[in-house]
């Protein structure tokens, strides 16, 4: 039986829509240890799932020759699928046409996704692997961007947007996954930067290579850019589907619930003993944490960077929550910059999100120092106290062990709308820890003193003994309850279960200004 010309037509189109930048480019692809766009897309959603749009769609361009080089989606793939039987939508680069660079054709595909997701609330997933603008189209691809830039930002809130960066990500193109709400990097294969390695030897003489400058190790762990890294592309989209699992369809919808394997009445012994005896000997809190979530799981957020605060997603009872942590093994969980902005995020993205927020808490106080101060320790320390501030969202509190000065005020007491406020026997509730006060307080008595070393024990014994200890701050209903460690986990899913309907807001306006 012969086939319609027209319908045969359709086919030979659609199968060369589907070779990209052809099947050489397809090959050097591969050679790099890279994906192509569809690959992507395939092991990122469902079997059969993946419906294209635009699949037709060409560049516009006549000058430098570009009018003899056309090829069929012009260097994006858009369309949407499902990722565990939910819908989302998504776009991925195609290194294979014109280097993946985005043109006007390119950005108005990407529009029509993002304006899709944001009309059927659903998340936005994009793979980047571009060189930035097509600098053949000038200012309509610059404009391009910006039209993405602008969709970007009214998403925010609304939608997750994931960024998973597989190849080069140059110039205006690391804005779109920087104003989006999780990035994802490939170890080895994929790089951000405003500008490249040549330019900066020209401006500044600095020498650098791509990995040196923007690769995946130097933003999970120096800039803070990459909230995620992953040894290889597969790596990298299984990350994204558990990420995904995580997360509501938009700003409306609550987080997936799952039915607990995990006991929710279990308890664990060993937390009592936990804490060291030495107020100032450090322990994993993530142990803490493990030993509290369902199922010991707990996926970190910016595993790398700011370490001495811990992020991310885990359940409890099944509900997902996201863990803000101190980190005692790491500058003893104090707030320095890099943590108090890395926290603050993370928190807005739950409130937006309607994820609670549970908050173990060991923090000595704001890292002292020039530096600190100098580079604007108070103006990003503000930014964490906003975030807790402003939250509408169910916020539990566990202090474990310190919560001295300034620090207690940020980490979601009471007095910033905190819901539920518990702290272990170890908890120790000061303006500061025991020996900097005695020091202050007591200074003549200690000069004074026959010996003043066994003077200045004495007296930080007692200051511990009268300060250093949870029930002050019970007494004033500060907190809620001073419990057992071992109590914590069925005590905080009891709080989420009384807190599941809970009704909070603040006051008309049309944005607060957070201290940026």
């Amino acid at each position: 039986m012969s086939v319609n010309p027209r319908i045969q037509r359709l086919r030979e189109l659609k199968a060369q829509a589907k070779l990209g930048g052809g099947p050489q480019r397809i090959e050097q692809q591969h050679a790099k240890g890279k994906l192509t766009a569809r690959e992507r897309l395939d092991l990122l959603l469902d079997k059969g799932s993946f419906r294209e749009l635009d699949a037709f769609v060409v560049h516009r361009c006549h000058d430098f020759g570009l009018d003899k080089q056309r090829f069929l989606g012009d260097g994006v793939v858009t369309g949407y699928g499902t990722i565990d039987g939910r819908l989302v939508f998504t776009y991925a680069d195609d290194f294979t046409v014109f280097g993946g660079s985005l043109s006007e054709a390119h950005a108005e595909k990407i529009c029509k996704v993002m304006d899709l997701a944001m009309k059927n609330g659903a998340p936005l997933i994009g793979l980047s692997d571009s060189g930035g603008a097509r600098i053949q189209e000038g200012v309509v691809s610059l404009a391009g961007y910006a039209e993405i830039f602008l969709r970007n930002t009214l998403a925010s809130g609304v939608i997750p947007q994931i960024s998973v960066i597989m190849g080069p990500c140059a110039g205006g193109a690391v804005y779109s996954p920087a104003l989006m709400d999780f990035i994802i990097m490939v170890k080895g294969t994929s790089y951000m930067f405003v500008t490249g390695p040549e330019v900066v030897k020209a401006v500044t003489h600095e020498e650098v290579s791509f990995e040196e400058l923007g690769g995946a190790h130097v933003h999970a762990s120096t800039s803070g850019v990459a909230h995620f890294i992953a040894d290889s592309e597969q790596d990298a989209i299984f990350l994204l589907q558990k990420l995904l699992s995580f997360l509501p369809q938009n700003n409306l919808e609550d987080p997936p619930y799952i039915p607990p394997a995990d006991d929710p009445l279990r308890m664990d012994e060993e937390l009592n003993d936990i804490i060291p005896e030495e107020p100032n000997r450090a322990y994993d809190m993530k142990e803490i944490i493990r030993r509290v979530v369902d199922d010991g799981y707990l996926l970190e957020v910016q595993e790398y960077f700011a370490q001495n605060i811990i992020i991310g997603f885990a359940r409890l009872g099944g509900h997902v929550v996201g863990i803000v942590a101190q980190q005692p093994t790491v500058l003893a969980g104090v707030l320095d910059i890099n943590a108090s902005v890395k926290a603050a995020r993370f928190v807005r993205f739950c409130d937006c999100f309607n994820i609670p927020i549970v908050t173990f808490e060991d923090v000595p106080g704001f890292m002292p120092g020039i530096a600190q101060e100098h580079g604007g320790i108070i103006r990003h320390g503000a930014k964490l106290l906003y975030a807790y501030a402003e939250a509408t969202v169910p916020k539990l509190t566990v202090i474990v062990r310190k919560s001295y000065g300034g620090a207690y005020c940020v980490m979601s007491p009471k007095a910033l709308r905190g819901d539920i406020n518990l702290a272990w026997p170890t908890a120790e509730i000061a303006v500061m820890g025991p020996e900097a006060a005695v020091n202050i307080v007591f200074k003549r008595e200690i000069a004074a003193a026959e010996d003043p070393e066994a003077e200045r024990a004495r007296l930080v014994a007692k200051y511990r003994e009268r300060f250093a200890n949870p029930y002050v701050a019970a007494a004033r209903g500060y907190l809620d309850d001073v419990i057992e460690p071992k109590e914590t986990r069925p005590r905080l899913i009891n709080a989420l279960e009384m807190l599941q309907n809970k009704r909070d807001s603040n006051p008309p306006k049309k944005h607060g200004n957070i201290p940026l």
